[in-house]
């Protein structure tokens, strides 16, 4: 049997024969991509790629609990396969027992595509987009923007089976768009980016036209202090915040005293209203045109997932409903540690805040206030609080009575999203948003814009 040529199922199956271990779950990804790459209107690169990965769990029953050994690895032919799980075994047999053990899951139903070959991406992805990108390339050759950025698609079918008799496959695709409008000179840029599960719903040209408006915009430059200002977050900065926040969310860290979600003398915060907007963010496998897993894949144990967990049906779940905390991540491990109820962060964030009002009604309803483009560079300052660290880019504008007027300088920013839901003063429209801090590990989001009265602008900076 040739590994690479036999069908991942097959693969699957194997392993778990070969399994010598009290218990086994193998996980088979089959990757595909798809990408475009341009600068300076004009493309560049462009390429495809496929290939396989391999995880093996064995766990081991003990006297003192059960063990579990963890082995992933790439390019697995047959010859690979008997040795990948008895490393797995041998893995086990050399650890203590592990502390998130727990029964293999049981009883899921078997995925009626589960036999059949993965499904992949290729070029074939960009048949529309292509036109569309070269259209939006001569657009702005003619108004004296260049554009740069990259069309990103990826698919991979993941494949689950377990010596409990589970046997999952889950297909994901995922694409990102990011477009960059650069005046000729390099003094302005502005930037958009676009999650997609096809290329069949993003517009370069639509997009081209956005970032001409905020070249014009930066065409007058206002010099601003550091300092608190009422600011308009975008879609795509609340997505980045609140995707920190999410990873942070875990209630085992919170019970033991160590988050901004832990509750002074003890316990969570879990029922405590955090925002005075009725604000609900959520995350739900079936949300249309953000669908994730239905069930866990966990190809290692960590604070918010274990290995153990494997196959464990996803549902919806409320993390904060009408502005209340209603629930932390948990594994079934942490779940009895902490008596909340099992919640895995699952595949997708949405954040609705009830409103329908968009960031271009937004803008005309300030009177004086800052309009940010991104967020990048994140990075935590003070669990206790969830303090967040970064910079703005590609763009900050100063709005007037309704108008923007200018762009300003960039800064250095001090908050925490957990402090920032319970200042927003106004939610927009609820909308599929690209988070571009976090886009290479987390793309399926939607987000409203929100206001913030004082938003925290610690420092001045001198980036782009």
């Amino acid at each position: 049997m040739s590994a690479r040529s036999s069908k991942p199922h097959e693969i699957v199956e194997r392993a778990l024969e070969l399994s010598r271990a009290d218990g086994c779950v193998v996980i088979a990804d089959e990757h595909s991509t798809a990408n475009l790459r341009w600068a300076g209107n004009a493309l560049t690169t462009n390429g495809v790629t496929r290939g396989r990965s391999l995880t093996v769990v064995a766990t081991v029953d003990g006297k003192e609990g059960t063990a579990s050994g963890v082995v992933s690895r790439s390019a697995v032919t047959a010859d690979d396969l008997e040795p990948l799980v008895r490393a797995a075994e041998a893995a086990a047999r050399g650890a203590g027992p592990a502390e998130d053990a727990q029964p293999l899951v049981t009883g899921v139903p078997e995925s009626p595509d589960f036999t059949d070959v993965p499904t992949e991406t290729s070029s074939a992805v960009f048949t529309d987009f292509a036109p569309a990108l070269g259209e939006a390339f001569a657009r702005a050759r003619a108004g004296g923007r260049e554009l740069y950025g990259f069309a990103n698609h990826e698919l991979v079918s993941t494949y689950v089976g377990t010596s409990t008799g589970l046997r999952l496959r889950h297909d994901q695709p995922t694409g990102t768009l990011e477009l960059n409008a650069k005046s000729p000179d390099r003094t302005r840029s502005a930037w958009a980016g676009r999650s997609t599960r096809d290329f069949k719903d993003v517009d370069p040209g639509a997009l081209d036209a956005e970032l001409a408006v905020r070249l014009g915009w930066a065409e007058r430059r206002v010099e601003l202090p550091a300092g608190r200002y009422e600011t308009l977050l975008p879609p795509t900065a609340v997505a980045d915040l609140l995707i920190y926040q999410l990873w942070s969310a875990s209630a085992r860290d919170a019970a033991e005293g160590r988050t901004v979600f832990s509750r002074p003398g003890g316990g969570t915060r879990v029922g405590e209203r955090l925002a005075e907007l009725p604000l609900t963010l959520r995350s739900d496998p079936n949300e249309p045109g953000l669908e994730s897993a239905p069930f866990v894949v966990a190809h290692s144990s960590g604070g918010d997932q274990s290995v153990f967990d494997n196959g464990l049906p996803v549902t919806a779940t409320e993390w904060i409903a009408g502005g209340e905390l209603k629930h932390l991540t948990t594994t079934r491990h942490t779940a009895g540690l902490t008596g909340l109820p099992v919640a895995s962060s699952g595949g997708n964030l949405i954040l609705d805040g009830g409103a329908d009002r968009s960031l271009d009604d937004m803008v005309a309803a300030t009177e004086r206030g800052l309009l940010l483009t991104c967020l990048w560079y994140i990075r935590e300052v003070d669990p206790a609080t969830l303090l967040l660290t970064g910079l703005t880019r590609d763009g900050v504008y100063l709005v007037e009575n309704g108008q923007v007027t200018g762009q300003v300088n960039n800064f250095r920013f001090n908050e925490s999203p957990v402090s920032l839901l319970g200042r927003a003063t106004e939610a927009g429209r609820t909308e599929k948003t690209l988070p571009r801090e976090w886009s290479d590990w987390f793309t399926r989001a939607a987000m409203p814009a929100l206001r913030v009265p004082d938003f925290n602008m610690s420092s001045v900076s001198q980036g782009v």
